[in-house]
This record gives structure tokens, sequence and C-alpha cells, in this order.
């Protein structure tokens, strides 16, 4: 399990965690500094190596500024390693997304090219419309090729919603968290969360091709309850798939993430999401 700060817990049962590990290390003449804050990580195995691909911010260096908001260095990033717990190590590319766009939640995908893809979130932050885009990755992940692709906007989904300054309910403008997986009958889906009011909520979106180019449906209605999302799906030794997920609260001020578990049915064209694990 990882966690914010380049960290990782390991567990034999999901119930008794050790941990946290640190397990990244990042270049401090990069573009990241010396001390980059690190969300939203993920781990992914591909041709004998494992890949963290997560989000990396540079606060002391600023890109924009957009309706009074200060907007920092900010990028879905790949790291490498021989081994699941890492030290995870930088490649060959030092930037993989454009500097001057804000960038998070990067995830994996193979396509039916059989290319590998990132995907992540263009954040609402200076575009005021989120987008979820892909872009090509080369053979060994070591950099990307080409220039991202908008698969869908924040304003695309039926069910994110917000309150504008005047009160009225408008769509909401931000994509977080996108994870792809196919289902027991090969329909390509796509977990991703934004907000429904003032509750963090994840939807889900299913490819009419098969493959990332889409056309994007989105589902009318959530999958989780509110305050659940940024989701991923796996699988327990013993074969049960799960949907991990994170609920928020405030602790002092300050914003603290909560794992949870959720069985899920995977075996008809939609998931399913069942009882609390």
């Amino acid at each position: 399990m990882t966690g914010t700060g380049g960290l990782l817990w390991k567990s034999k049962d999901l119930r008794k965690w050790t941990g946290p590990y640190s397990i990244t290390m990042t270049d401090p003449n990069s573009w990241m500094g010396p001390n980059p804050m690190i969300w939203a990580a993920e781990l992914h195995y591909y041709k004998g190596k494992y890949y963290y691909f997560a989000t990396f911010t540079n606060r002391s260096v600023k890109i924009d500024t957009v309706k009074g908001n200060i907007i920092e260095r900010r990028a879905s990033h790949v790291l490498v390693s021989d081994k699941p717990d890492g030290p995870y190590v930088p490649m060959k590319d030092s930037v993989y997304l454009p500097p001057n766009k804000p960038t998070l939640d990067g995830t994996f995908w193979v396509d039916k090219d059989g290319k590998p893809y990132m995907v992540y979130c263009y954040e609402w932050l200076q575009n005021w419309n989120g987008t979820i885009e892909k872009i090509e990755l080369k053979p060994d992940l070591s950099g990307t090729i080409g220039e991202g692709q908008v698969l869908f906007r924040a304003s695309d989904s039926p069910w994110s919603r917000e309150r504008d300054e005047n009160g009225n309910i408008i769509s909401n403008k931000v994509t977080d968290g996108p994870w792809l997986f196919l289902t027991q009958t090969g329909k390509l889906e796509m977990l991703w969360t934004s907000w429904v009011l003032s509750d963090y909520t994840q939807g889900v979106a299913y490819s009419e091709s098969g493959t990332l180019d889409g056309p994007w449906v989105q589902e009318k209605e959530p999958i989780t309850p509110p305050n659940y999302g940024h989701g991923m799906l796996f699988r327990t030794f013993e074969g049960k798939l799960l949907m991990s997920v994170h609920s928020h609260k405030k602790v002092n001020e300050r914003t603290i993430r909560i794992p949870h578990l959720f069985e899920v049915d995977d075996s008809g064209d939609k998931i399913v999401l069942g009882k609390p694990y």
C-alpha cells in the first residue's frame, strides 16, 4: 500500500501492516528539486521491472497564476526498480509531461495496439475544466512519445456537480485518480473521481471502442458512496477482487486520508460494488 510522501506499507493479510518504508530516490538536481511532494503513487509490474507512477510537486517553482491561484510545478512521472518495495529511481527522461501544465494521478495501461500509455489528469487549476488524457510511453517506459490527447473532460460527467459563486449547481471541474481495467466480459472501463457538491466521489466511464480512444460514456450515477474515491482494483492472494479507495476527514485542520476496501463483482459488462471487506 502506497501513501503520500513516497511511503510504502506491507501486509500478508490486508489486516496487519508493517511500515512505513521510504522507497523513492528522486534526483535533487531535476525539476522536482531536493524535497518534492509525492502523491497518488501506483506500482505496476511490466516486462520484469516495477514502475512507480506518481505525482511530484516542486513547491518552489511557480508556473502560472489563474484566477488568483498560484500554480506550482506539478507533474505525473515514472520511477523504476527491480523490486516491488524499491528503491525506485529515475530513468532517462527528466520530464514526461509539459512543464507548463499541472498534471497529476498518472496510471498505466497497455492498449489493444500493444503500446504502453500513461493516462493522467490535466489539473483544473489551469484550464478550469479538468481533463483525463493519454500519452504514449517508450517501450521501456523511460519517457513519453508525442503529445497528450484528451479522452474526456470533467464537464462530460452527468454526476459530478458543484455550486458557482451565485449558488447555482453546475458541472464540477475536477478530474482525479483514473484507473483502467477490463471486466470479465472484456469491457474496457475507467474509475475516476470528482466531487458531488462537498463530497469526494467516484464514477465509472466505459470505452465504446474497447480502446483508450473511446468514445468514453459516463455512467449516470457514482459507483461509491459519498466521501470515497481515487479507487484501484486488485486481487487478493486468494483471487478475490477488491477495490481500494480512500475517504477524508479533518483532524486539527489537517486533511487525513483513510484507506478502505470493498468487494467488487466484475462478471458482467459493468462492475458492481459490493460490501466493505
